[in-house]
């Protein structure tokens, strides 16, 4: 015979789950807290990037290569091509801005639950990709419209790590990553051969734990890729929805629990 359900046990879980997640998005930061949600942002990151390249035609969260490109096109005068480009970055911009302002807004009205507040926003509109992927093919208005919402999320989600880690992590792209990851084997391979007998010179050491943790962030955005990749290649926007779900399942609990106090 099954064993019968124990309701309470259910509670438990859920009560765990819930203060789990709360820990994740908690203003108070801690090494562990950064990698348990940098982790699945950048593998969300990753994947919507890569299906965005799929789906839309370009890469949603690089700026550097949108200004680039619309600098291009202003020589070639390819107009539209260029208001195309400040369209999507003016998005991005707008992005990052309603992370700060929901931010400082909920640490006011709803403290240490207020990052929850943009990562709930940014499940939506993730939701709302797909529902855009129905017309795209219809109206290249709805397709631009398409580009904005995923410039839009790539700059709130940029933003809001970026804040709740003290830019210690960056999810939407992999070049400050990078960066620091080359630092640190620069650090690790340095030889203090002379340092240590000169004596009262500080020693130039890696650190570790980060190094671990950047690569760890690296490969999670590649997997990401590959998986984003794939999906949209089959499913097309209708693989946003499981992103949604992932962003939801970490962002969830806490915006409930501001829902219902």
């Amino acid at each position: 015979m099954n064993a019968p359900v124990n309701p309470s046990a259910y509670r438990r879980l859920a009560a765990r789950y819930s203060d789990l997640t709360s820990g994740m998005l908690a203003p108070e930061r801690t090494p562990l807290a950064d990698a348990w949600l940098g982790l699945p942002m950048t593998f969300v990151a990753g994947a919507t990037n890569a299906g965005g390249l799929l789906a839309v035609g370009q890469y949603t969260s690089h700026m550097s290569g949108i200004i680039s490109s619309a600098a291009d096109h202003a020589v070639l005068g390819a107009m539209d091509l260029v208001l195309a480009g400040f369209g999507a970055l003016f998005a991005f911009l707008l992005g990052a801005a309603t992370s700060a302002l929901l931010v400082n807004w909920g640490r006011l009205h709803v403290a240490g639950r207020e990052y929850s507040l943009p990562l709930t926003l940014e499940a939506f509109l993730l939701l709302a990709f797909a529902l855009l992927g129905a017309y795209t093919r219809q109206s290249g208005l709805v397709l631009g419209l398409a580009v904005a919402v995923l410039c839009f999320i790539m700059g709130l989600q940029n933003a809001t790590v970026t804040k709740m880690s003290g830019a210690k992590i960056r999810t939407t792209h992999m070049t400050g990553i990078v960066t620091d990851i080359g630092i640190e084997l620069g650090k690790l391979f340095y030889s203090n051969h002379r340092r240590r007998r000169g004596g009262g010179v500080p020693l130039v050491l890696a650190d570790r734990e980060k190094l671990k943790l950047l690569a760890y962030f690296l490969a999670a955005f590649f997997l990401g890729g590959v998986v984003g990749a794939v999906g949209f290649n089959y499913a097309g926007f209708v693989f946003a929805v499981p992103l949604a779900l992932l962003v939801f399942a970490l962002a969830g609990p806490s915006a409930l629990r501001i829902l219902l106090r």
